[in-house]
């Protein structure tokens, strides 16, 4: 198959956002911010409500929630069950237009394209129709020879051509080019960092074209070898290629989450413990892996002035490599002690990781070494569970509790999960 001449990034328009509008009308139009982990900041916001405060992210909600009121700026919690069905959905989407797809985030893909200038316009035109039609997301598609380039049609996109949607670099001549990349920031370009723009500043180079005519091999004397490759793909020479095989098997594994409220006593640790080690023993069953090494973490908060900052971890190999979720609970819960040493510690968040990561196709305990619940198919069943009525419809142990507990990550303004909830599926009024 032959290679292609073109990259485009699709990206989602204030993906957050956007989705929270697609599947609720009355959003469609209005300014909306979406909130970080337990109501805590703003993460993300749409055009309009940037327009009316550009300095709104990162703000916590305390501060802005009578501002939101009198602005008619709609605030809601993380989403995340929704953002990743959503996502899920436009990837899928994308794959139809291209033989060579790399997923780059929850609401970016590059795919490479062949074509006319004009032949590659009017597929950004019909992805955009598309991904809008079937899932109410407004995406963008900026087009460059390389992902650099790419990348730089999506910054054009969003100063000059954010009605449109579309921006081909293929269109314009070296001249045009030229005044294009003088108009951005070095620092705004993918792979440049605060700290090598300070540096580049140094040796006075502070636009994008400054960068692109620095002489490459001079570049990765200074910079290594990634500013090499940024500068030859500001040319227009490939040199980062699209990953289009995503790795089978991650080297770790890690679910954790900050708390509403303070954890102090052993009892509630054990029901977190248990409950992170059910979600990640499931995410390791999804990718068919099997784990060698258990570690649990806890932290309190950085802004907690009830409380010395503190942090514990702890490690533990398990008998053999395994992926069953009783296993894994009982190692997790063996670690409590070493998570309160000391009275008087309020802890924030915490979190189970998995390392030591193998193939599960690729191990076979002798019976003598085996587990005691392994080869029952527990996890398999509780994964079958959950998929088909819900993440929590059912656990092991403490992890298997109904009732939400009150540490429970605070998201009192969540909209509908209605793509993964059957409780949440939405309702047509006719």
């Amino acid at each position: 198959m032959p290679e292609p001449r073109s990259i485009a990034l699709i990206d989602a328009e204030s993906f957050y956002a956007s989705c929270e509008a697609a599947f609720d009308p009355k959003l469609r139009g209005k300014p909306i911010v979406v909130l970080s982990n337990n109501d805590g900041c703003v993460v993300a916001a749409n055009t309009l409500a940037k327009r009316i405060d550009p300095d709104i992210m990162f703000k916590p909600y305390f501060q802005i929630k009578n501002w939101a009121l009198a602005k008619g700026v709609a605030v809601r919690s993380s989403n995340y069950e929704l953002y990743g069905a959503v996502s899920n959905r436009i990837s899928e989407i994308i794959s139809r237009y291209s033989a060579w797809q790399e997923v780059y985030s929850v609401d970016e893909s590059f795919v490479g394209l062949r074509g006319t200038p004009e032949e590659l316009e009017s597929i950004g035109h019909e992805i955009r129709r598309t991904v809008r039609q079937l899932t109410g997301v407004p995406v963008r598609v900026a087009i460059g020879a390389t992902k650099s380039l790419a990348k730089v049609a999506a910054i054009g996109i969003k100063k000059a051509f954010a009605e449109i949607g579309v921006l081909n670099l293929a269109r314009y001549d070296a001249a045009q080019m030229d005044r294009i990349l003088d108009s951005i920031d070095v620092t705004d370009l993918w792979g440049v960092a605060g700290r090598s723009g300070k540096r580049l500043a140094a040796i006075n180079i502070h636009t994008a074209r400054e960068l692109r005519d620095m002489d490459p091999k001079w570049a990765r004397k200074r910079f290594k070898v990634n500013m090499e490759r940024i500068v030859l793909e500001l040319r227009g020479v490939p040199c980062i290629p699209l990953e289009m095989v995503p790795p089978a098997v991650k080297d770790q594994l890690i679910f954790s989450r900050s708390f509403a409220k303070k954890i102090t006593t052993e009892p509630d640790m054990e029901q977190v413990i248990s409950l992170y080690a059910q979600c990640v023993s499931a995410r390791l069953r999804a990718q068919g892996s099997v784990a060698q090494h258990l570690s649990a973490w806890a932290a309190t908060g950085w802004a907690d002035t009830g409380t010395v900052s503190h942090s514990a971890q702890a490690t533990v190999a398990l008998p053999t490599p395994t992926d069953d979720p009783i296993t894994l609970t009982k190692a997790a819960r063996a670690l409590l002690p070493k998570l309160f040493p000391v009275d008087g510690i309020r802890y924030a968040r915490a979190g189970v990781v998995l390392t030591d990561l193998r193939q599960a196709d690729g191990v076979q305990p002798l019976d003598l070494f085996r587990p005691e619940f392994e080869g029952r198919g527990v996890g398999q069943a509780l994964d079958e569970i959950n998929r088909k009525f819900a993440t929590t419809a059912v656990g092991v142990g403490l992890g298997g509790i109904k009732t939400p507990p009150g540490w429970e990550m605070k998201r009192e303004l969540l909209s509908p999960r209605c793509l993964t909830n059957w409780d949440e599926l939405l309702v047509a009024a006719a």
